[in-house]
């Protein structure tokens, strides 16, 4: 059945058909023949999770949405056509015919408020179903990423936690060790009080500490194995540089945070860790880069060896959903009154 669909504009008229199959499910398609991307719609065939499905549930699970190139990169080895891999995410984002209740993938409604979203790639995100599935089999993580804030921040914390994760299978040496698992071990969350002085008033406040990510890399050295941690802060430019109201966030308190707990070892006990650990900050703008550092050495000026920075510009003001990033592995980090920090070397 063909229906007329008169857009906002008087003058836009879209085309739609209707397919009904034998079961009576109705079925809304483009001219194209394609669903709606935004909504789900069943066409009652029945899914069962297969192992890929499982990878891409637990993958979403421990980093949070990521775009479809990610799922794609993660099962690259399970499939030898990328269309029907494609096909099988549109399958567990619409179908609902499932032994856990609903469909397993959700698409983000965010991802749609940018610049002609009907041309990038779709980003994925449990639902309920996919959590009582994951609970099911024994592979709920409580301490996996939770993103809190904007959604877009949250978005780009995965993407880069999940960016070096898919750099690292590719690395023989190389082992990456999830947020989930540190955390396990130390039976802890990633928040943290920290006792934070005022640099106008003396007055010392205990703020909460709560990164954006956290995860460790084994190195398979000729010595034996080594390990480093690594702290993640992604910065779209939302937060004041400096800010005369101490109570507010800004990088001026986040770097006298920092200052306390990495200077002073605060996360060893915290996060019972030997290991070194550097903060990596991930900017939309190189310019960013500079204003931070401007910061830094005027408020925390220890910190200059320990933060290391790269810009990923897909999370600027015109936001595209990006393809994984490997240079987060394999490029250098730049420091201030430091040489660049090759992450994925056990030594610099």
């Amino acid at each position: 059945m063909l229906t007329i669909l008169h857009g906002d504009s008087d003058d836009l008229i879209c085309f739609a058909w209707s397919e009904t199959d034998r079961t009576g499910h109705v079925t809304k398609l483009d001219t194209l023949g394609r669903r709606n991307r935004q909504k789900a719609q069943s066409t009652g065939k029945r899914v069962s999770l297969q192992d890929r499905d499982i990878l891409w549930l637990q993958k979403l699970h421990e980093h949070g949405p990521l775009p479809s190139s990610f799922l794609l990169a993660y099962a690259k080895d399970t499939h030898r056509s990328e269309k029907r891999a494609k096909e099988r995410l549109t399958d567990l984002f619409n179908e609902a015919n499932t032994a856990h209740g609903g469909p397993y993938l959700s698409r983000p409604p965010q991802q749609f408020r940018t610049l002609d979203s009907r041309y990038n790639q779709l980003v994925y995100d449990l639902t309920p179903a996919a959590e009582k599935a994951l609970k099911q089999a024994g592979l709920w993580q409580e301490r996996s990423a939770a993103r809190a804030g904007p959604w877009l921040h949250g978005f780009m914390v995965s993407c880069t936690t999940a960016s070096i994760e898919l750099a690292v299978l590719d690395h023989d040496g190389l082992l990456y060790i999830p947020q989930s698992r540190l955390l396990e071990r130390a039976d802890t969350d990633l928040r943290y009080p920290v006792d934070t002085p005022d640099p106008d008033t003396g007055r010392v406040y205990q703020k909460d500490l709560i990164p954006d990510a956290l995860f460790a890399l084994e190195y398979d050295t000729p010595e034996g194995k080594r390990y480093r941690s690594f702290l993640v802060e992604a910065d779209r430019s939302t937060e004041p540089a400096t800010s005369k109201n101490f109570n507010r966030k800004s990088w001026q308190r986040n770097l006298t945070q920092y200052e306390q707990y990495v200077g002073q070892g605060l996360y060893k006990d915290h996060l019972n860790l030997k290991s070194s650990i550097l903060i990596l900050n991930v900017v939309t703008d190189p310019k960013r880069t500079e204003q931070i550092i401007r910061t830094m050495e005027t408020h925390a000026p220890s910190l200059a060896g320990r933060m290391l920075f790269q810009a990923w510009e897909d999370f600027g003001p015109v936001f595209t959903p990006p393809k994984p990033k490997t240079a987060l592995l394999e490029g250098g980090w730049s420091r201030v009154h430091f040489p660049d920090v090759y992450i994925d070397r056990a030594k610099n």
